[in-house]
């Protein structure tokens, strides 16, 4: 497949807003968003006209902006198309972080397009760009019929904290996305697709785990 060859300007970070949602499965885009704004020398600040939190700061070849939105998760698209039309960054320009319930916690891929498979803030994102031909980054949180509380509802699952062993899987793999950033900075998004795609060795658990 050939890649769309241009610098990601926008990271959006899809979760729920307020601390009691901070530590959920559902937020593990927030995590990757707050992850890549320290990379870039960025702070977040409110963004009241654009519905969120933003960061910039300087990438290898533009601008970078960051967004959380402030938002619940199906509401997202209202936040990333109002900064992608005021800033005239193209779908293909943006990367949008999200929990995956169909990869193990650990597991972690980039995917350009699509569909929006159930998710409801990619649901919202497409509708309200007009197009889901955008860079996906699915962090894998795991589903429910995989653990031992097979019966547990999705939106329960999505809304609890990981385990321990969960959230190190989850840290080591946004670890793993952070190292492919200086691909997605000027471009080369096929290298940022092998790099990320082709699994270590041996994945070792973050020694930063989020308490």
């Amino acid at each position: 497949m050939t890649f769309p060859k241009l610098p990601i300007k926008l990271v959006v970070g899809l979760g729920n807003p307020g601390p009691e949602y901070e530590r959920t499965r559902h937020n593990a885009g927030f995590w990757l968003a707050e992850d890549v704004a320290h990379e870039i020398g960025g702070s977040f600040a409110s963004e009241k006209k654009f519905d969120g939190l933003m960061a910039r700061g300087q990438g290898a070849a533009s601008e970078v902006r960051v967004l959380k939105p402030q938002k619940y998760m199906n509401l997202s698209g209202q936040s990333v198309a109002a900064i992608a039309n005021f800033y005239a960054v193209a779908p293909a320009e943006i990367l949008v972080a999200h929990d995956e319930l169909d990869l193990d916690a650990g597991d972690i891929k980039f995917k350009f397009g699509g569909g929006h498979a159930g998710h409801n803030g990619l649901r919202d994102i497409q509708a309200k760009l007009g197009t889901g031909d955008y860079w996906r980054l699915r962090i894998g949180i795991g589903h429910p019929r995989d653990s031992l509380n097979s019966q547990q509802a999705v939106a329960d699952w999505v809304l609890q904290r990981p385990r321990r062993d969960e959230q190190n899987a989850i840290e080591t793999a946004i670890e793993r996305a952070l190292a492919v950033w200086k691909f997605l900075a000027v471009g080369d998004t096929e290298s940022a697709v092998k790099n990320l795609h082709t699994k270590p060795r041996m994945d070792q658990p973050s020694d930063k785990a989020r308490a």
